[in-house]
């Protein structure tokens, strides 16, 4: 007789014993002389090695699954300890990029050359700026480049930040705590994360801080490090502010920075630091730029028309401009 111990890392004992322990007693039942006894994130086997040993594959196989698909139901694991084999796993995953799976097995993957090349670039780079219109994925590839990263131990946590800037609306009176009043800037991260992570699996990195969803204020003062930080909707930060944020990273952080330069929502005293800090910094080692165009636009068949008749509309007026001060010269 052996006693060993099974460790279930990178993912929440929940996904693996499902809900009254419904999943691990279908494992337990397949092995029938082992005695398994499981508490939080540790799993005791006693029996035989020969057992213990297939055991051991069959939960290393099961935790490769969740990690990568983010849950797997009763059936499949029924498949898996009959021998069914689950198939084109690896192979599925290098022929479609796949960077992370969401719940249900969603594939989260880059769809356009250039979100394939923000991919590359994050890969190669320590920060990465990726500039381009509404619609092109920014923020969306940013966030599964870091649950990626996450889920493969990179780092130890996420934080997601924004400019708390009002897109002409004025939510200073909306009820609530800060939380809820600061909410409504931050939604479109929540949403990409809800599109990533089971719900019980990202309420349990929330509470726990591995994952950090706040202001670009409250980044003030801080060292980031062991995570891989967003900056979302950066034109709409000064250049003291970019200038703060960049210089919180620690030694271990990566970064990407997310912008549109044509959704500029400061007051008209404030100036975009963005602009600034791609030029300042185009030339560092270790500092990536991808520039999106309407190309990458993923959302409704219009919205590709509407940002070339926006950049059309902004040509002509740039122009007429021009026009205007060369007559009165």
């Amino acid at each position: 007789m052996s006693e060993q111990t099974i460790h279930l890392s990178g993912i929440n004992p929940v996904d693996f014993y499902g809900v009254n322990n419904g999943k691990l007693k279908i494992l337990q039942k397949a092995f029938p002389r082992l005695k398994v006894v499981s508490r939080g994130e540790k799993i005791k086997i006693n029996g035989n090695e020969e057992d213990i040993a297939e055991f051991k594959d069959k939960v290393d196989q099961i935790t490769r699954f969740i990690s990568r698909y983010g849950e797997m139901s009763m059936d499949k694991i029924i498949d898996l300890l009959e021998g069914i084999k689950l198939e084109g796993m690896e192979e599925e995953s290098k022929k479609l990029d796949v960077l992370v799976y969401g719940p249900h097995g969603k594939m989260i993957r880059a769809k356009t050359a250039n979100q394939k090349r923000m991919v590359e670039t994050s890969e190669h780079n320590d920060v990465l700026f990726a500039i381009g219109p509404a619609g092109t994925g920014k923020t969306y590839t940013a966030v599964a480049i870091a649950v990626k990263a996450l889920k493969a131990k990179a780092v130890r946590k996420i934080i997601l930040t924004r400019p708390a800037v009002e897109a002409g609306e004025n939510l200073g009176f909306l009820p609530g705590d800060l939380k809820d009043k600061i909410d409504p800037y931050l939604r479109p991260l929540y949403d990409a994360l809800d599109d990533m992570i089971p719900l019980d699996k990202l309420n349990y990195f929330m509470t726990n801080r591995v994952i950090e969803i706040a202001p670009l204020a409250f980044m003030r003062g801080r060292t980031l490090d062991n995570a891989f930080i967003i900056l979302d909707e950066a034109q709409n930060a000064t250049s003291a502010q970019l200038k703060m944020f960049l210089t919180r990273l620690g030694p271990s952080a990566k970064c990407i920075i997310t912008g549109d330069l044509t959704q500029i929502d400061l007051p008209r005293n404030q100036k975009s630091g963005l602009s600034k800090s791609i030029q300042i910094l185009k030339d560092i080692k270790g500092i990536g730029m991808v520039f999106l165009n309407k190309g990458d636009v993923i959302r409704h068949r219009l919205v590709k028309h509407i940002i070339e008749a926006y950049e059309i509309d902004t040509e002509e007026t740039k122009a007429r401009k021009e026009a205007e001060k060369e007559n009165r010269d």
